[in-house]
């Protein structure tokens, strides 16, 4: 199999869960291309994501390893069989890589928790919200670079607001549904839209209000993505050069502990229905 230019997210985590096990072990690069009569340079590749593995190696190296979580080892073993696009490759090339790695993660989560202050969540925002929001970005974009940029939100939003898809919980505060990006009528349709999606079986929405005292962490939006287990869970937080994506222990246990805290400072999923409700009624 050739190398990879450029790994994805996803594809870089395996080989970061690889080097992982491998440090735990306390085995050499060498130690482990030795299981496969390799070069120690095809172990760091690998590590990096710029080479692929089988699912048949990733078991060889997690036996080597002395790995004791079998569904770790499954999880890991099914990331590296994953050879087919999906529909976010469609807009390779047309939008920043960063978008289609939050797209590859969200696609294979098996639940997402959403925490916004300064706007709606990406998949709850209506069509001509996002096309608004797109305006106002860091560098002015060109009208067909936000065309594009919109199409491929509204797809992202098809697929996680989908009926039968996997839990979405979206923790927004109050801030986010005032600010009325592309003026009142904009601002009022999409209050709508979330009230529409609140609905669905699978959606959870929660408001933060002004009156619960402020807010967790550093005010940047967070996603909160479950893995097929707990050690593969991700974290990805907004910034100004693009997203971030972290998975230590360290980082998933803070960001699960911000997300916890503002839940239970949140209203009731139907006290924050009526905040929304009344708010539209304002504008």
């Amino acid at each position: 199999m050739p190398p990879r230019t450029t790994p994805s997210a996803r594809q870089e985590r395996l080989g970061i869960e690889l080097r992982k096990m491998r440090d735990s072990a306390k085995q050499t690069t060498a130690q482990a291309a030795a299981v496969f009569n390799l070069d120690r340079t095809k172990i760091t590749q690998v590590e990096k994501g710029h080479y692929p593995i089988t699912a048949e190696r990733v078991r060889m190296l997690a036996e080597s390893f002395g790995e004791p979580d079998a569904e770790y080892i499954t999880a890991l073993a099914s990331m590296a069989e994953e050879r087919h696009k999906g529909w976010w490759d469609e807009y390779r090339g047309f939008v920043p890589q960063g978008f289609l790695d939050i797209c590859e993660l969200e696609h294979y989560a098996m639940g997402m928790q959403s925490y916004q202050i300064c706007h709606p969540p990406g998949p709850m925002q209506s069509e001509r919200y996002g096309r608004a929001i797109f305006q106002y970005a860091q560098s002015p974009l060109s009208p067909r670079v936000v065309e594009t940029r919109v199409e491929q939100r509204l797809r992202r939003s098809q697929m996680l607001m989908a009926e039968g898809a996997h839990p979405y919980t979206a923790i927004v505060h109050e801030a986010a549904l005032r600010v009325q990006f592309g003026g009142r009528d904009v601002a009022r349709e999409q209050l709508d839209w979330m009230l529409e999606l609140s609905l669905r079986p699978h959606v959870t929405l929660r408001v933060v209000t002004f009156e619960s005292g402020g807010f967790m962490g550093s005010g940047q939006a967070i996603i909160y993505a479950n893995g097929p287990v707990p050690r593969l869970d991700t974290v990805q937080y907004d910034s100004v050069d693009g997203p971030i994506f972290l998975h230590t222990t360290e980082h998933l246990n803070t960001y699960r502990g911000i997300i916890e805290r503002m839940t239970d400072r949140s209203l009731s999923v139907e006290g924050s229905r009526d905040l929304i409700a009344r708010l539209k009624k304002e504008i």
